[in-house]
């Protein structure tokens, strides 16, 4: 019979639910090395791995060529895709449920990241309504919905689970030496020790089997990222040394990992290209005409010479209620008066509120010291 998770556990749940884990800071500092060495080769960032983007490892790995009409014969058992129009928490409202529990014919769990996901789905819950409500909730739709054995298998992994949760955010709560944390070889250095101690963490909490299962792909990109970092870092490499260096890290990712990594690229570089058209363009209808030399469709570039050709006409309008407002001020009329007639102008200029609210936010970053 496997132990139900602790008082003591549940207690810790809001905790989590507010405090970064170690492994966040991997993909928080991808970001802000991209910002740090714009107009290099770079490697965007994703999102850490989850069954809604790619398969994880199961349990019982299968060859790698096996139909999806194989895999999913091997399911006998699934819990539901959905809470139902009245869901425990309100903000599921509307939502399917995240990831699954799954037993095979042989009445055994199919532990994959989907797994995972499944907690997740109502461990995030917690601070909404109670730890014990989204534990129970767990535990009802696995005794409900798998055979006994495969319940039970489940139960015990959660458990585990929020051993691991627990024992991951005392980690994460280590303190970085301020004089040092703004160098971004300390901050590499950091990230790598927070990554390998995290993986150790994961290894004794989990046997090999399910370890692989839920964290097998989101360590890979992390190594991934760590590696992309430290060669962006490097001063001795030439940018076309860098990207060869880049190019055959994302080649060994397992093959999900380099198709969403390859995709990522692609999907920046296209977005780049429209942003220096749009910012190279001399007139709206030109912008227009880059971005369908592009492959942006008509409407989307329509819409896009629509916004440009407002914002243009605004910045018109703008200047001749800035000019207003100069002879305004040289008036020399009282606060209440200058009050009065600056909100008439701005009546006078702009004809929407949505314009109106432009105009002084405008103003505002004008009166903003540089």
């Amino acid at each position: 019979m496997a132990k139900q998770p602790s008082l003591l556990k549940r207690a810790i749940f809001p905790l989590i639910a507010l405090v970064p884990l170690v492994a966040a800071t991997v993909w928080l500092v991808t970001g802000e090395q991209e910002a740090a060495t714009a107009g290099k080769s770079q490697v965007p960032a994703v999102a850490a791995p989850t069954s809604e983007n790619v398969q994880a490892p199961t349990a019982n790995p299968q060859p790698a060529d096996l139909a999806s009409a194989e895999a999913t014969a091997m399911v006998s058992h699934q819990t539901p895709k959905s809470l139902g129009e009245n869901p425990f928490a309100p903000s599921l409202s509307g939502t399917d449920i995240d990831g699954a529990l799954k037993a095979g014919p042989d009445g055994q769990l199919i532990v994959d990241l989907a797994t995972k996901d499944f907690f997740d789905y109502f461990l995030n819950t917690v601070g909404e309504v109670s730890p014990e409500t989204a534990l129970a909730e767990i535990e009802a739709l696995a005794r409900n919905n798998l055979p006994a054995e495969a319940a039970e298998q489940a139960l015990a992994i959660l458990d585990q689970y929020l051993d691991y949760k627990q024992q991951a955010l005392e980690m994460g709560n280590r303190s970085l030496d301020p004089s040092r944390q703004s160098d971004p070889a300390y901050q590499l250095q950091v990230l790598k020790s927070a990554l390998a101690d995290l993986k150790q963490l994961r290894r004794n909490a989990f046997d090999p089997a399910t370890h692989d299962a839920f964290f097998a792909l989101e360590e890979a990109y992390g190594e991934y990222t760590l590696a992309s970092i430290e060669i962006q870092q490097r001063d001795d490499l030439s940018l076309q040394s860098k990207q060869t260096l880049l190019n055959w890290h994302r080649e060994q990712l397992p093959a999900q990992l380099r198709q969403t990594e390859t995709r990522m690229i692609k999907e920046t570089e296209v977005g780049q290209q429209r942003q220096a058209a749009i910012a190279e363009a001399s007139s709206p209808d030109e912008a227009g005409e880059r971005l369908r030399e592009l492959g942006v469709d008509a409407e989307r570039a329509d819409e896009v010479v629509s916004y440009l050709q407002e914002r243009e006409n605004f910045d018109a309008r703008f200047q001749q209620y800035q000019q207003a407002l100069a002879s305004l001020e040289k008036a020399g009329i009282s606060s209440d008066d200058f009050d009065t007639q600056q909100s008439e102008l701005l009546q006078q200029h702009f004809d929407s509120e949505q314009t109106r609210t432009w105009a002084k936010l405008r103003s505002l970053d004008s009166q903003s010291p540089q």
